[in-house]
């Protein structure tokens, strides 16, 4: 029992459990001014509602077109520090900064001072030293993001570090739910792919389960952790059982350079057991959702006709990722709009 405290999951007849914490105490009026935001483990139902309402009042920004810029942001500085190549989520956080007035400078990893081997340590602080007020941060390794708000007071944004957390995507994620299902609680989830080594995964289940979601995970068992530390989560074997009336259906990315080590026969195998395509959306709801976090491995985990299928959300993600992270910008770093 001791040693399954240490490790990020524990299972007990197909049944995830885990204890709830949150950091922030529970004031009459929630608020995230002056927090970083490192995962959603840390986060409140109360907290979730708040940024998700605040996204909505984002997104009628967006799509209004025209003239973007706010000035809620106006003479506030952020750093996207980014360790791995990303695309969504570096330039929604960069669009998302400039959209509401901030000045924002993106740093790649590959030209910068980490390739002379100047330290994580370090580069935080250089950053901080130029009076940022916020650095959005995306690393490989596991715990770099709460390693980062305790080597500066600059606020912290997690944009996912290796395979633990991506706050930003779960509540995106949630955000788009909401948007197409008109409510979060009792909804049947089906996470399907690569559980284990996706930080999309964990912040997801922690933000479903804390909104009154109905989780469902399949893989190959490769792919499902041994250990498990979620709460009123179900884990299947066959494919078919979890998505059989599911509400949603989120489609994780295959990730192809863990396939060196041989965690399933072949893709093709993959595609033809767990791959989601129009015959295994009928097991489904009729209106079903489908959500993938992107970049997608097109005929492995899902077919091109899933992905443009009329109940996919998957462009949807792709906007409101702006406006969510509109939100967490201008509640972190303005408590919110007035």
């Amino acid at each position: 029992m001791a040693l399954a405290k240490l490790l990020f999951f524990c299972i007990i007849d197909k049944k995830i459990y885990v204890e709830g914490v949150s950091f922030l105490e529970r004031d009459s009026a929630t608020s995230l001014f002056g927090k970083s935001v490192v995962a959603l483990k840390n986060f409140s139902s109360e907290e979730i509602h708040l940024v998700l309402n605040t996204a909505r009042k984002m997104k009628q920004i967006i799509k209004l077109g025209g003239d973007k810029k706010l000035s809620n942001l106006r003479g506030k500085a952020i750093v996207n520090l980014f360790y791995e190549p990303s695309t969504r989520t570096r330039t929604s956080f960069e669009l998302a900064g400039k959209y509401l007035g901030a000045d924002v400078v993106s740093i790649n990893s590959s030209t910068s001072s980490i390739v002379k081997g100047e330290s994580l340590r370090d580069t935080l602080r250089t950053i901080e030293a130029m009076g940022v007020d916020a650095i959005v941060m995306r690393h490989k390794s596991e715990g770099a993001a709460d390693f980062a708000t305790r080597a500066v007071k600059s606020i912290i944004i997690n944009a996912g570090d290796g395979a633990h957390a991506h706050p930003s995507q779960a509540l995106l994620d949630l955000f788009t739910i909401e948007q197409h299902k008109g409510r979060l609680a009792g909804l049947k989830v089906a996470i399907i792919g690569d559980i284990l080594h996706s930080r999309v995964a964990r912040s997801d289940i922690y933000a479903m389960t804390k909104m009154g979601m109905e989780v469902h995970l399949a893989g190959p068992k490769t792919l499902l952790p041994r250990f498990f530390e979620f709460d009123g989560v179900t884990v299947h074997e066959e494919i078919d059982t979890a998505i059989k009336n599911a509400d949603v259906i989120n489609v994780l990315r295959i990730q192809l350079e863990r396939q060196q080590a041989g965690l399933f026969p072949s893709t093709r195998e993959y595609s033809r057991v767990f791959g989601i395509n129009k015959d295994k959306l009928r097991l489904a709801k009729e209106d079903v959702l489908i959500l993938h976090p992107g970049p997608q491995n097109k005929g492995l985990e899902i077919s091109s006709e899933v992905t443009y299928c009329s109940n996919s959300a998957i462009k949807d993600q792709v906007q409101n990722g702006v406006a969510v992270r509109m939100a967490l910008l201008d509640l972190t770093l303005n408590g919110g709009t007035k």
